[in-house]
């Protein structure tokens, strides 16, 4: 007896070992696994820090100008060097931060909202109504996406947010046939069957149920859009329909620096540096993402 009672495991012990995990638990240790999500994580991290601590951390203002020092090489009293104006670089791609993720995300943010929705009704109702929405994704789909951002934005004038309801709108597509497709699958599981049984309301339905299961491919693709996002805020800056002067947009300080690319090759190198890693932190942290939160990634 003294031997058997030896050899029993605890019962706590067995049901701490049975504790079963959430998707979003097993999805967070996967990721931690992947080191280069984690070197995505930490760049869009640093900048997230630069755009919040922007003044605490900006050694000049940004349009503080002083031409007897334009296009100085870069210096233990200006790091990045000056711009034509002599104004400082570093301040300048600091608050740049700023406007570049905040284009991105709200304008990512709009382009989830809107996409979702009507892909969650497409998908749901089907029919004409389905048909309808399709064909109005398919039209915009159409177009290059840059093309459609310059058409909207030469029709509502050019300033930092209508460059902003443009590239939400050229995205709205992309989620809303991701959603759409999520849901035509969903909708056939047993318990959306049982819960229109027992009397259920669509909307209920539609956000209860649906909605919250759709969020996986969402978060997925709003991390890998906004890379895209600022990509597009700096090119609509870069042809000059985005944030006007004195905004110290990534896109707009390399279209105002063109000019002096061979004489003054700083003044283009680190706007362009900040956008490449902007852009490489989101993408491989959504490529970490997808690999941790989608079943089909997993080995």
């Amino acid at each position: 007896m003294a031997e058997l009672a030896r050899n029993q495991v605890p019962l706590s012990t067995v049901q701490k070992q049975e504790e079963p995990v959430s998707l979003w638990q097993e999805g967070w240790r996967s990721f931690k696994k992947n080191k280069m999500a984690l070197v995505g994580t930490g760049i869009v991290s640093f900048f997230i820090l630069l755009a919040v601590l922007a003044p605490l951390i900006a050694p000049y203002g940004i349009n503080e100008q002083n031409l007897s020092l334009r296009l100085q090489p870069p210096s233990s009293e200006h790091l990045f060097g000056t711009d034509d104006f002599g104004r400082d670089i570093l301040s300048r791609v600091i608050y740049g931060a700023r406007i570049s993720l905040w284009v991105g995300f709200f304008s990512v943010l709009g382009s989830v909202v809107a996409g979702s929705l009507l892909g969650i009704i497409a998908g749901y109702y089907g029919r004409w109504i389905d048909g309808m929405i399709s064909r109005i994704f398919d039209i915009m789909l159409a177009f290059p996406s840059i093309l459609l951002a310059i058409g909207i934005v030469a029709v509502l004038g050019p300033s930092l947010q209508n460059a902003l309801i443009a590239i939400a709108v050229i995205n709205i597509p992309n989620f809303g046939r991701l959603i759409r497709s999520r849901v035509l699958s969903i909708k056939q599981e047993e318990y959306i069957m049982a819960a229109k049984a027992i009397g259920m309301s669509d909307m209920r339905i539609l956000f209860h149920h649906i909605l919250p299961n759709s969020m996986t491919p969402i978060i997925v693709q709003g991390t890998l859009a906004i890379a895209t996002a600022i990509i597009e805020a700096a090119a609509l800056g870069f042809l000059g329909l985005g944030a006007q002067p004195p905004n110290p947009e990534w896109g707009k300080m390399l279209a105002d620096s063109k000019d002096f690319l061979t004489q003054a090759p700083w003044t283009m190198f680190f706007p362009g540096l900040a956008i490449m890693l902007t852009v490489l932190g989101f993408n491989l942290m959504g490529d970490g993402l997808r690999d941790a939160l989608d079943p089909r990634m997993k080995s």
